[in-house]
């Protein structure tokens, strides 16, 4: 997939040569760009290099056309916002994406369905677009980068994110690098396996994936499965007309047992995960993000647990810590990964 075809009107830019009050304070670049790309939206920002975020805003993904829009649209706004603000293209140190796919280590996405892309080197075709240096990564692993360096894992250099939300990512960062794997596949922690038997497919197209379990949806789905099979058990959810991750949880700060015992499985599968996935990279700290992770001490409390008592003895010590980020780590790690 080329697109320099869709290069029209964007062209690399020479920008205004005068100095703002904001570059006067040193001759370092000074700023970069942050972008997380989804399915709907693309989230941008506008950074210092020391990690503040001075601006952000959304832009529609144009998905139409196999995602042809979709980088000159953010070349346009990164020419935007550098000649509002009137800065030297000189003193911006790029742009950093997040792409919802398998990227290579030389910036070729491995095709995002989700976009519409084949198989093409985003930072090519976006450096040629912009006349800057852009570095792409995987979403999930570029926001785990985000949340290393100005979120939860911030002091660490070595941490495995895992995002639980409708689906569960992770994101691997050995000194305060992304672990890619050799394809942008790393780090793909909803699908270790974890249960045989299972007759439910997966949306990796396999069968008994962690995500299945453990992820928003999965708890939720084991809930209701649990309260047809159970039909004698006392519990508050089963007054509910449906169930949701966060009324399993709320239930089970309350006391209600059939939700304790939830929230505890899901603690076994994530604890043994966790505790596999550190005896190959050994962590500082696990840090947990997602929705399912504004849940708070209640769930690490129950990870902590069983990853105690799968752990390596080695291992026992890890950290876990909330991811702290939200929806901007991927904005974050963006920059980050520009920066190196």
């Amino acid at each position: 997939m080329n697109l320099n075809k869709n290069c029209i009107g964007v062209r690399p830019f020479s920008g205004r040569k005068g100095l703002t009050p904001l570059q006067k304070e040193g001759n370092m670049k000074r700023y970069a760009f942050g972008v997380d790309i989804g399915g709907t939206t693309v989230k941008m920002g506008f950074f210092s290099t020391t990690g503040e975020l001075k601006e952000m805003w959304e832009i529609p993904t144009r998905t139409e056309k196999d995602g042809e829009n979709i980088l000159p649209d953010i070349a346009a706004e990164v020419k935007r916002v550098i000649e509002e603000k009137e800065i030297s293209p000189d003193d911006v140190a790029g742009v950093g994406l997040g792409v919802p796919g398998p990227v290579g280590p030389d910036g070729t996405v491995l095709k995002c369905v989700n976009l519409g892309w084949g198989i093409f080197n985003v930072e090519k075709e976006l450096e040629e677009m912009t006349g800057l240096k852009v570095k792409a990564g995987n979403d999930a692993n570029v926001a785990a980068l985000g949340e290393m360096w100005q979120g939860g894992g911030k002091g660490y250099q070595d941490i495995v994110m895992v995002t639980l939300g409708t689906g569960v990512g992770g994101g691997i960062i050995i000194g305060g690098h992304i672990l890619p794997g050799i394809n942008g596949a790393a780090g793909e922690i909803g699908h270790i396996p974890m249960k045989d038997g299972e007759t439910e497919t997966c949306g990796c197209g396999k069968k008994g994936c962690l995500e299945q379990y453990a992820s928003a949806s999965g708890i939720a789905r084991t809930a209701k499965k649990r309260l047809a099979a159970e039909k004698e058990t006392e519990t508050v959810l089963r007054n509910l007309p449906d169930v949701t991750s966060k009324d399993i949880f709320d239930a089970a700060k309350e006391g209600d047992a059939f939700a304790l015992s939830l929230v505890d499985e899901v603690g076994m599968l994530l604890g043994k995960a966790l505790a596999s996935i550190a005896c190959v990279v050994n962590p500082e700290a696990f840090v947990i993000g997602g929705g399912m992770s504004k849940a708070g001490d209640i769930l690490i409390d129950a990870i902590k647990k069983y990853y105690v008592e799968y752990a390596f003895h080695a291992e026992r010590e890890t950290e876990f810590k909330l991811a702290e980020l939200g929806n901007n780590a991927g904005m974050f790690g963006g920059v980050k990964l520009v920066l190196g």
